[in-house]
């Protein structure tokens, strides 16, 4: 019997026990004569094809007519009155899959490749959708930042009512922080990854794409990152752009509101690992976030690339910051504890801002806030001119002072904006209750 990779099949395995019966889509594989299919837990499984009886419940169509039940599919939501999403594709594990000829995972799902993959999406929204890039999170570049910005802008512009971005997990809070402050928008921009591709066992690429889409129809009109909230499918967390952390290089719930709570909680409905759409819900957390409609799009697309972040630790060589003199605009220094280095960095950091380059101090502690006034040490950054970083994370006070250097060369007005909460990356006054959130 001829089937396709795609296709849902039964197969009935004679075995010394008796009749085993599996079913599951058919996975594709290069290394044996084994049919491979994922079974409904996620898990993925090995069959030899020696007495088996295999029927083929789904999936013997062609691309064509596949393509032609989408169009029509289309016709009738549309005719509905369905929002509109634009997926804008970046690449990433989400749209990624394995590479059965290295075993390695590539960044070369396309839009149309996720909507394959997820069609539920299609029952919240009319679906579009573009490749923009087609990497992996570590190849990013401010310049990527900005050409994506100015793309959502467009697409908002064009009147979309709701963006989702298709982001690898590993710098996606450095473009979620990046588009937050150069985006105001009047609809939802979030972004979203997996920590899994989705030909991968236990896979959260499915669960996370649904539920961003469900808050990229919601009235959160912000820049957000919406991921596995816990380790089973049962929720994802709404994270602010500018206070969001991945807190661990694998699991599903890897991300974590820093300093702040989450904005809101996406419940996620299933039966026997089918997503059930009318049972998603949003569940607020934060009522402290910009409504659907309540601004008019505007792009501030400006990055100064010669900025940097230096992590200090003990016995680190402060002749680092001569290098940053040189060639460098603004440093984000990652202090101890509440913001220090050693003594014998403060005279360098001194000329460093005599010479113009903006030095703002963050913390390696991430919970909490910098206070340079209660020890000596901190008392004298503070007199060399260096920024308190408030409770920013590290990587938002970067992005912010490339953002900031971009809009003006006046240290003091870049000052003044390092100082000023724009989009909820700081606060007066830090949460305490946040740290477990």
């Amino acid at each position: 019997m001829q089937f396709s990779e795609g296709a849902r099949i039964r197969v009935k395995k004679r075995t010394r026990k008796g009749v085993v019966v599996y079913e599951g889509t058919v996975m594709p594989t290069a290394f044996s004569k084994n049919i491979v299919i994922k079974l409904d837990n996620g898990y993925n499984i090995g069959i030899r094809p020696e007495n088996a009886e295999i029927e083929v419940i789904s999936g013997t169509e062609g691309r064509a007519e596949r393509d032609t039940s989408r169009a029509e599919r289309q016709m009738k939501k549309e005719a509905r009155g369905k929002p509109t999403i634009s997926i804008l594709s970046t690449g990433g594990t989400i749209a990624s899959k394995v590479d059965y000829r290295t075993g390695a995972v590539t960044a070369q799902f396309t839009t149309e490749d996720i909507l394959e993959a997820i069609p539920e999406l299609e029952e919240l929204a009319n679906i579009e959708g573009k490749v923009i890039y087609s990497i992996l999170s570590e190849n990013m570049r401010p310049e990527h930042w900005m050409q994506l910005a100015k793309v959502v802008y467009n697409e908002v512009k064009r009147g979309a009512d709701g963006i989702i971005i298709t982001h690898g997990t590993d710098t996606m809070g450095y473009t979620a922080a990046a588009l937050s402050f150069m985006l105001r928008s009047p609809v939802p921009v979030v972004l979203v990854g997996s920590q899994r591709s989705a030909d991968r066992p236990s896979s959260d690429s499915a669960m996370n794409a649904i539920c961003a889409a469900k808050v990229a129809t919601s009235d959160i009109a912000e820049v957000t990152i919406v991921m596995h909230g816990g380790t089973s499918d049962d929720f994802c967390y709404v994270h602010r752009g500018t206070r969001v952390r991945k807190m661990h290089t694998s699991a599903r719930d890897a991300f974590r509101s820093i300093n702040a709570l989450p904005l809101a909680k996406v419940h996620y409905g299933s039966k026997a690992g089918v997503p059930r759409i009318e049972d998603l819900k949003i569940e607020i957390l934060d009522e402290n976030y910009r409504r659907r409609g309540e601004v008019e799009p505007e792009l501030r697309a400006h990055i100064e690339k010669r900025c940097a972040l230096v992590k200090f630790y003990p016995g680190a060589d402060p002749e680092v910051i001569e290098f940053f003199l040189e060639r460098y605009k603004g440093v984000v220094i990652e202090g101890t504890g509440l913001g220090h280095v050693s003594s014998e960095w403060i005279p360098k950091i001194k000329r460093a801002v005599e010479r113009g380059v903006v030095v703002v101090m963050a913390s390696q502690c991430l919970y909490g806030r910098v206070c340079d006034r209660v020890y000596d040490t901190g008392r004298d950054l503070l007199k060399a001119g260096v920024i308190e970083g408030g409770d920013m994370l590290p990587e938002t006070a970067l992005v912010k002072l490339m953002w900031a250097l971009g809009a003006t060369s006046d240290v003091e007005e870049v000052k003044k904006i390092m100082q000023t909460n724009v989009v909820g990356e700081l606060s007066e006054r830090t949460c305490v209750l946040c740290v477990e959130s």
